[in-house]
C-alpha cells in the first residue's frame, strides 16, 4: 500500500522544516490496517514576481535563482477569443443552486469561483487581464443546464467549478464556435459531473474521478470505482453488511450509485439493502429504512447522498435504538458545517473520505488557506473547495500559455490543448494528483469526534493513500442494476 505526502506551496515558501513535516500532535489513527510505504511528494517551485528572487526547497538545501521575467510587462493585450478581451476573461460557474427539491443544493460551487476571481485579481488577475466570473443556476433541470451552456458559449472563454448533476445534453458545449469561427468547443474544468454525457464530453475535465471508460455509453461495460475507503471499514470492522442510501430523484445519480455499490461488494461488503432517498424526504420517511436496518441487524450504513439525509438517518437511528452498526460512512457530501451543526451528537462517530487537504489542515497549503480565508471557516465546504481547485487549475493552464506563447495567446484551443496534455493536476498542491479525464487512487479518511473532523486514517497530517488496489473496475450495465433498487 503506497502513502503519498502532499506539500503546499507553505512549505516550499516558508521553508521551515518544523511547520512542513510530519505533525507530533495529530490525532492517533483507529485503523488496523497494514503499514503503508511512504512516498514523498516531489518539492513544490514557486515562481517570484519579476524583478525578485525565487527560493525552493529540494532535499533539505535551499537554492537561490534569478526570477523569471514578467511576460505580462510590456505586453499589449489583445482580445484573442470569445471571453477574453484587452482586458479581462470571462468564465462561468454553472450550479444547481434553485431548484425547489433542494434549494440552494450547491451554492457552495458558484460562491467558490466568484470568491477565486476576488482573490486573484487583488494580484494581478489570470492571463495578466482581469478574471470575471458570470454565474447560471441549472436548477437541476436539463433544459436550464442546457440554456447555460448555450450562454456560456456566446460569452466565457470556459466554464469552470460547475455542479449540474443533470446535464444530458452538451452538444453546446461540445460544438462551440470559437472567436474565428471554428467549432473548437468549450473548455469545461467541471467540480463535478454527474452525467455521463458530460462526463464523456471532449471538452470537459474533472476535479472528481470520471468512472465511465467513454468508449461504450450504454449497456454492460467496465466502470472504475474507489473502494479505498470501503477497504478501510472492513480493517475497523471486519464482516461489514447493510445499507446503502442511493441519491434517488434523478436517474443519473442512481446509476452513479450502481458503481461504488458493486466496487463495494467486490471488495467484500456485503449489501443488505439499497435505498432511494429523495431531496424531499423528511424525518418520517427514514423511518422504514432504519426498520429495514435494524431487522437485517446491519453493521454498516453508507450515505451516497447529502448531509441532510446522513442527519436524518442517524436521528431517525437514533429515535428507534438501532444500535447494530458499527461503522456510519459518508463521501465528502457530509464534510460539512452544517452536518455537524444540525446533527450534533447524533452524528458522533461519522466517517467522511476525500481526496484533498482537509479544512483542518489548510496551514499546509496555500491554496487551502485561501479558500477557507476567503470563504470562512464556518462557510466552507467540500463541494466549494472543488470549485476553488477548478479555479486554481483554470489560472495554471493560462498562465502556463501565457509563460510559454504570451498573453496574447488565450484562446479556447489552447486552453483545452493544456488540459489534455499538461499531465496529472494537483491544483497547487490542494488536491491528491489525477488526470481530470482519469480517476485518482488516493484518499484520506476523517471522523467526526467530540463535535469535530478528526484526521483517522492515514495517521499522518498532509498524507494520503495511493494504493493501487484503492479503484477497482467491474463489468456492469449501471442502467439495470439501477432498477434493482428500490
Amino acid at each position: 500500500m503506497a502513502r503519498r505526502r502532499l506539500f503546499g506551496a507553505f512549505c516550499a515558501l516558508a521553508l521551515v522544516a518544523a511547520a512542513c513535516g510530519r505533525d507530533e500532535d495529530t490525532a492517533s489513527s483507529t485503523t488496523d490496517a497494514p503499514a503503508a510505504e511512504t512516498t514523498a511528494a516531489p518539492a513544490v517551485e514557486t515562481t517570484a514576481a519579476a524583478g525578485g528572487t525565487e527560493t525552493t526547497a529540494a532535499a533539505g538545501a535551499e537554492t537561490t535563482v534569478a526570477a523569471a521575467t514578467d511576460p505580462c510587462e510590456g505586453a499589449t493585450l489583445e482580445a484573442t477569443e470569445v471571453g477574453v478581451s484587452e482586458d479581462e476573461i470571462t468564465i462561468t460557474v454553472m450550479a444547481d443552486t434553485g431548484s425547489p427539491l433542494a434549494p440552494g443544493l450547491f451554492q457552495a460551487n458558484i460562491d467558490a469561483v466568484k470568491a477565486y476571481a476576488d482573490h486573484v485579481n487583488e494580484s494581478g488577475g489570470v492571463g495578466c487581464r482581469k478574471l470575471v466570473v458570470k454565474e447560471w443556476d441549472s436548477k437541476l433541470d436539463a433544459t436550464e443546464s442546457k440554456n447555460g451552456l448555450i450562454s456560456a458559449c456566446g460569452d466565457s472563454v470556459a466554464m469552470v467549478g460547475n455542479n449540474a448533476l443533470f446535464n444530458p445534453d452538451v452538444s453546446p458545449m461540445s460544438g462551440c464556435v470559437d472567436q474565428a469561427g471554428a467549432a473548437t468547443g468549450l473548455p469545461d474544468i467541471a467540480a463535478l459531473a454527474n452525467d455521463i454525457n458530460q462526463q464523456c464530453n471532449p471538452t470537459t475535465f474533472m476535479i472528481q474521478g470520471v468512472s465511465e471508460p467513454c468508449t461504450v455509453f450504454e449497456g454492460q461495460r467496465d466502470l472504475k470505482a474507489m473502494v479505498g475507503p470501503s477497504k478501510f471499514y472492513l480493517s475497523q470492522q471486519p464482516d461489514l453488511h447493510g445499507v446503502y442510501m442511493v441519491p434517488g430523484d434523478l436517474p443519473t445519480t442512481v446509476q452513479s450509485a450502481t458503481y461504488l455499490i458493486s466496487g463495494a461488494e467486490q471488495v467484500g461488503v456485503k449489501w443488505d439493502a439499497a435505498l432511494k432517498i429523495s431531496g424531499r424526504d423528511e424525518q418520517a420517511a427514514f423511518t422504514p429504512k432504519i426498520a429495514i436496518a435494524k431487522a437485517a441487524n446491519a453493521n454498516f450504513i453508507y450515505n451516497g447522498s447529502n448531509d441532510k439525509a446522513m442527519i436524518k438517518m442517524r436521528k431517525e437511528a437514533a429515535a428507534q435504538g438501532l444500535d447494530s452498526v458499527k461503522i456510519w460512512g459518508c463521501s465528502l457530501a457530509c464534510y460539512t458545517p452544517t452536518f455537524i451543526a444540525e446533527g450534533g451528537a447524533d452524528v458522533e462517530g461519522t466517517y467522511v473520505w476525500m481526496q484533498f487537504v482537509p479544512f483542518e489542515e489548510a496551514d499546509t497549503n496555500a491554496e487551502a488557506t485561501a479558500y477557507v480565508e476567503a470563504i470562512g471557516a464556518d462557510k466552507v465546504t467540500s463541494f466549494g473547495a472543488q470549485a476553488w481547485q477548478a479555479a486554481v487549475t483554470f489560472k495554471e493552464v493560462v498562465d502556463k500559455i501565457v509563460a510559454d506563447q504570451g498573453p496574447n495567446a488565450v484562446t479556447r484551443a489552447a486552453i483545452l490543448d493544456e488540459l489534455q496534455n499538461g499531465g496529472d493536476r494537483t491544483a497547487g498542491g490542494y488536491m491528491s494528483p489525477k488526470n481530470l479525464k482519469g480517476f485518482s487512487n488516493c484518499f484520506m479518511v476523517m471522523q467526526v469526534q467530540d463535535g469535530k473532523f478528526v484526521r483517522t486514517y492515514p495517521e499522518a497530517k498532509g498524507e494520503f493513500d495511493c494504493d493501487d488496489g484503492n479503484v477497482v473496475t467491474m463489468n456492469i450495465d449501471p442502467a439495470v442494476e439501477a432498477e434493482k433498487i428500490s
